[in-house]
């Protein structure tokens, strides 16, 4: 994977880990849509606006991170592990994640990103 959409891909993970929706806002592109692990979807205002909501993560860490780039663009995928709560309520604590990035001159914006349940992980569906 390129530095500089290794950089962009940890940006992302710190501004989620520190619930910074000023520093989402820089990394998501106008058009963005957030995909939950139960298929609700999220446009970029609403997205920024979950940690308003209740959602505070403690630790949000990827790996077994795999990156295709398709010219100005690169899908991402990842395992997510992450501690938190929303609303009060424990966040799934490992799940796989999907990130599309755009170039945008020499940075790298996320357009979308969905999340899924790893089946067998604990908070995954039965």
């Amino acid at each position: 994977m390129p530095t500089d959409l290794q950089n962009a891909l940890a940006s992302w993970a710190d501004a989620e880990r520190r619930g910074d929706a000023e520093a989402l806002d820089a990394l998501l592109t106008e058009e963005f849509v957030g995909i939950g692990p139960v298929g609700f979807t999220l446009p970029k205002p609403a997205w920024l606006a979950r940690f308003e909501g209740g959602l505070q993560y403690d630790a949000v860490d990827l790996d077994e991170v795999t990156a295709r780039e398709y010219g100005d663009a690169a899908f991402v995928v990842g395992h997510q592990h992450a501690t938190g709560t929303f609303q009060g309520q424990p966040t799934p604590p490992d799940t796989r994640v999907g990130l599309t990035f755009l170039r945008n001159g020499d940075d790298w914006r996320i357009a979308a990103i969905q999340y899924s349940f790893i089946a067998g992980m604990p908070g995954a569906p039965k």
